[in-house]
């Protein structure tokens, strides 16, 4: 067995052991996690396969939608994180096993002489045939983003809002009000 096949099990079992992890977790912190580490494994694959621009921008793209993923499902379930908190260090063991990993696959990629070459020749193509296609997938994410702040804004009664319409619509008489103290009643 040479080394790139070891590696391609290696990443292919991991990806399909955590995308099980994804739909069996009954934590959706969790899942998130699990989701998170099936893309860099993915990414992995794409990096065997001599893709290493789509295995960059996996890691870059949905890692980070992940991220904010993450943040909208916190935001939306009210997560307890006190609860989370307690078992944590029985996995840190894990953690850092996990950790050393992505580091050493960073470290890898980051050693890489042909990557430049890959990645220039892409970023070519796409900022000049491809540049209009290139920005309505920024606009669409923007929307995304923009959407799931929106979605997950809440009101809190004892927070203060401007209210613009009412500072606009102000008056002299509604703006100042003079109040009449006797002496020695003040403050």
């Amino acid at each position: 067995m040479t080394l790139p096949l070891f590696f391609f099990y290696l990443f292919s079992t991991i990806v399909v052991a955590s995308a099980i992890m994804v739909i069996s977790s009954r934590n959706p912190v969790h899942s998130v996690l699990f989701l998170i580490l099936a893309f860099v494994n993915a990414a992995g694959i794409f990096m065997l396969a001599g893709a290493e621009f789509l295995a960059l921008i996996l890691i870059v793209v949905y890692v980070g939608a992940v991220a904010v993923l993450f943040l909208f499902v916190v935001m939306m379930l009210d997560v307890d994180f006190a609860e989370l908190r307690r078992g944590i260090l029985q996995y840190a063991p894990i953690g850092v096993v996990v950790g050393v990993i992505l580091l050493l696959e960073l470290l890898l990629v980051a050693g890489s002489a042909y990557l430049a070459e890959n990645t220039r020749a892409l970023g070519q193509v796409l900022y000049t045939n491809y540049i209009y296609l290139f920005q309505a997938c920024g606009l669409v994410l923007l929307v995304a983003m923009i959407g799931a702040i929106v979605l997950t804004l809440r009101h809190k009664p004892n927070v203060k809002r401007q209210d613009i319409a009412a500072q606009v619509a102000r008056t002299k008489a509604t703006g100042v009000e003079i109040v009449k103290v006797e002496s020695g009643k003040g403050l």
